[in-house]
């Protein structure tokens, strides 16, 4: 049986994996002189693996669990990025909100709640090179800010609550390349932390992406996030992999 510890640091990691830096398609003109954006909603089928203690005074915690384990968990999400570009300059923005909640049953007839909300929200800016005739680089930099609000509560005897927030500094690059018509491919790395909010923390995502129409495109892919975050007696270790699937509109 999963004890409530468990239970509570898990959540405090699942809400971690909605946010990505944006899978979609990139328009094919940036010496344009006018604004051109995108908006592109999307889902990561990702589990997690890593090491919690989601408070002072808590035992440490490993957490493994698979993508459908984190899906019946799952009370409301919301996850979208968007980018905005000018000639050569380029702006990435990302939301995230995920709220989970579970229960277990415990000796002598009780039984344990507990609930998850977590907020993300990237902003990054830079610059745009082209790199051959189909391929641009972008160069951007920013900060990722995380809220995770947790609370585990033990019938009506005791209850528990862990608040964690803090501000990732990242430096980003995303190469995308148009290797045939309709069809691109985008790797996207970051890296920040740097011990000002996270000790460190690196992502990494590689997209094929399908136009299937003059302002629509698919993109399916895969990515790898590591997080690495302490205070005091807080800590966040964890990972996450897996597929994604993304929907970008143009205008």
């Amino acid at each position: 049986m999963q004890t409530p510890l468990y239970k509570l640091s898990s959540f405090l990691v699942c809400g971690a994996i909605f946010s990505t830096p944006g899978v979609a398609a990139q328009p094919q003109s940036p010496d344009d002189d006018a604004w051109r954006f995108q908006v592109t909603p999307y889902v990561w089928m990702t589990g997690l693996d890593g090491t919690v203690r989601p408070f002072q005074g808590a035992p440490t915690a490993h957490v493994d669990k698979s993508f459908s384990e984190i899906l019946d968990s799952l009370d409301a999400a919301f996850f979208l990025a968007g980018t905005a570009r000018k000639d050569r300059w380029v702006v990435q923005g990302d939301l995230t909100y995920a709220a989970t909640s579970d229960s277990a049953a415990l000796p002598y007839g009780l039984s344990a709640r507990a609930k998850v909300r977590q907020t993300s929200a990237t902003l990054l800016g830079g610059y745009s090179w082209e790199v051959g005739h189909q391929s641009n680089l972008d160069v951007m930099a920013g900060a990722r800010y995380w809220d995770i609000n947790a609370k585990v509560k033990v019938g009506n005897l005791l209850s528990a609550t862990s608040d964690t927030s803090f501000i990732d500094p990242i430096v980003a690059l995303r190469w995308r390349n148009d290797f045939a018509p309709r069809w691109s491919s985008l790797v996207y790395v970051d890296t920040g932390g740097f011990g000002a909010g996270s000790d460190y923390t690196w992502q990494v995502m590689g997209s094929i992406n399908y136009q299937v129409h003059d302002h629509v495109h698919l993109s399916v892919g895969y990515r790898h996030l590591d997080v690495n975050y302490r205070d005091g007696g807080k800590r966040l270790d964890f990972s996450q992999s897996g597929p994604l699937v993304g929907l970008t509109f143009r205008f």
